[in-house]
């Protein structure tokens, strides 16, 4: 059974639901359930052996919850001789007995439940004699892993999530990424490690602070263990919202996964692991998202802790969160000496290039870009996520850059490599096949600068696009048609991307016209700067202030001088300006010979009616 079937079989359980709930609360019994279900599955098959083992343990008095988990095979247990095929045996009793198996699951379990509030759901669907019929509909449906693998599982999650989402007008995209999004950023993590990560037996870590269902973790896992089965990837998350995290730590269980690495708490006030530095990150944090209400907490940590803390390099604006999450992941970087670390990040365009030199934006990116860790930024297509259809871009970070991308930043425009869905899911619209996401890993993996050909026949409809790595010929256009080449893949100095904004003074003047000088201070006797002549210049890194100075000012204002106490430096990263294409305008004599023929034509229709 696939996910979409899958999906579509629990959803009919909300046929049970409708006139006792509302359909925003579906979602508070069918997510639940659809764990408990999943839960009961995965047990099943290790049901008789637990059951027996309990009772050795309790006849020999010992603590039989470390026999329990061994028994079981996958680190979690129930030690009831219910399931929910037996508990709809006996109707009378659905609610107690309900209770009383959710209450025999392993610690770890019950708190999965507690997360959903599910005792209230038990109590609501009870008094609308609700209960029994949706326990036997769960009881029906196959979850057994060898029906629905992890995969799948974590398909039919997500897709529930999103139809309840949109039911009651939350955001859809809080909970999750696209996963031809996440399988993009896995590759574009692993694809230059693929060497270590092949070797036998090998160890490492991921980590998610905006961990939502836990697909992230659960893909790059799959990766991972698809590119060498003996590899072994440590997963570590941190969620606020409490039925996403519920999903994650259930998925994690299953998996194998020690649950304790998953933390419930809000990331950016509250670390769930302070302490630890993971091999690998991956995140998407909500999108111009306030963090008003942990201001307190960030902007303490910021001016006692600096640099030793999260958050030294500077703070965006209330109104946008997600750069303290870029921040914090950056405090979760191995030290280059132990090894290292790369994350990969989902921001909005506004990380690029809001705020002037020395506000908390600016610094945050001087501070990636002075210590060289921006490997790339791929640029995504619009309307590609379930809840925003704004450009949004993929950084990836590493403080163990290869050698060829020591000082470089690769950008890369992946906004036309997309594909039309058959059906829009919220604002997305748009998806990337598996063979976009290759030539976007092709292009980072190769470090190269590249261009995109789009061959057009003579009629100026386009035919087809070709990749252009550096190095190849274009192709040949086809008769009477052309060849539009427009890069691709950009390869800069971190320099590109400083500037030093100067403030350019000019002299105060009596009613003569005489410059006024100063009485006093440290100025005594200079000319007095006029604050309504007062303007900035922002000069790029790659030139000296004085040169630009001479050629730029000078000779329009021959009285300003620079300010130097006022020089700041700043970074911003204008991607759209590095894959902009000048289109030269038709000449005029195409014009003219097309008004000339449109013309004619109207005369001749005119001619026409006349005669």
């Amino acid at each position: 059974m696939n996910y979409q079937n899958l999906s579509s079989f629990i959803w009919s359980v909300a046929d049970l639901l409708r006139g006792d709930y509302k359909q925003s609360d579906y979602g508070k019994v069918i997510l639940p359930f659809t764990v408990l279900r999943r839960l009961d599955c995965v047990l099943e098959p290790t049901k008789a052996k637990v059951l027996a083992e309990l009772a050795a343990k309790k006849k020999a008095a010992l603590n039989p919850d470390p026999f329990l988990r061994r028994a079981s095979g996958v680190n979690f247990y129930n030690a009831s001789e219910l399931d929910l095929p037996k508990l709809v045996g006996d109707q009378d009793h659905i609610s107690q007995n309900l209770y009383a198996y959710i209450q025999a699951f392993s610690p770890e379990v019950r708190d999965i439940f507690d997360r959903f509030t599910f005792s209230i759901q038990i109590d609501k669907l009870a008094k609308s004699g609700l209960l029994y019929l949706v326990t036997e509909k769960f009881a029906g449906i196959d979850l057994h892993p060898e029906a629905v693998d992890n995969h799948e599982m974590g398909l039919a999650f997500e897709e529930l999530i999103r139809k309840f989402a949109e039911l009651s007008n939350e955001t859809a995209g809080e909970h999750f990424t696209p996963r031809e999004v996440i399988r993009l950023m896995v590759n574009l993590l692993f694809v230059e490690d693929d060497d270590v990560l092949t070797k036998p037996g090998v160890v490492r870590t991921i980590y998610d602070p905006t961990a939502g269902t836990g697909g992230m973790l659960s893909v790059a896992g799959e990766h991972l263990t698809a590119l060498n089965p003996q590899a072994r990837l440590t997963m570590f998350g941190q969620e606020l919202n409490d039925e996403s995290y519920a999903i994650c730590k259930a998925d994690m269980l299953i998996k194998g996964q020690d649950v304790a690495n998953i933390v419930a708490a809000n990331t950016l006030s509250e670390d769930g692991h302070p302490s630890a530095k993971f091999d690998y990150m991956l995140s998407n944090p909500p999108f111009g998202v306030e963090w008003k209400k942990v201001e307190k907490e960030v902007r303490k940590e910021h001016e006692t802790q600096g640099f030793n803390g999260r958050f030294g390099p500077g703070l965006p604006s209330v109104s946008d969160g997600s750069l303290l999450f870029l921040l914090h992941l950056l405090s979760k970087m191995r030290p280059a000496s132990d090894g290292g670390s790369r994350f990969g990040i989902v921001l909005n365009g506004s990380a690029l290039f809001t705020g002037g030199a020395g506000s908390g934006p600016s610094e945050i990116r001087r501070h990636l870009l002075e210590n060289d860790l921006v490997e790339a930024i791929i640029g995504l297509p619009a309307d590609m996520f379930y809840n925003t259809g704004i450009a949004t871009y993929v950084w990836i970070v590493s403080n163990r850059k290869p050698s060829q991308r020591k000082g470089k930043v690769q950008l890369i425009d992946a906004s036309s490599f997309w594909q039309k869905m058959r059906k829009s899911l919220g604002s997305k619209r748009k998806e990337m096949n598996e063979l976009h996401i290759a030539e976007v890993t092709r292009l980072f993996g190769s470090f190269v600068e590249a261009q995109l050909a789009t061959l057009f026949n003579a009629e100026g409809k386009e035919i087809t696009q070709q990749l252009v790595a550096q190095g190849e010929m274009a192709p040949v256009p086809p008769a009477g048609g052309k060849v539009r080449l427009a890069p691709l893949s950009r390869i800069l100095p971190n320099e590109a991307f400083g500037y030093r904004t100067i403030t350019v003074e000019r002299p105060s003047r009596d009613e003569r016209g005489a410059v006024v000088l100063s009485a006093k201070g440290k100025q005594k006797g200079k000319p007095q700067a006029d604050s309504a002549l007062r303007d900035t210049e922002n000069v790029p890194l790659s030139e000296e202030v004085e040169t630009y100075f001479r050629r730029e000012v000078l000779p329009h204002a021959p009285d300003a001088w620079i300010d130097e106490e006022k020089t700041k430096t700043g970074y911003e990263i204008p991607f759209n300006r590095h894959f902009y294409v000048f289109e030269p305008p038709r000449s005029l004599s195409e014009i003219d010979a097309d008004l000339a023929q449109v013309t004619a034509r109207i005369k001749a229709m005119i001619d026409g009616l006349a005669a």
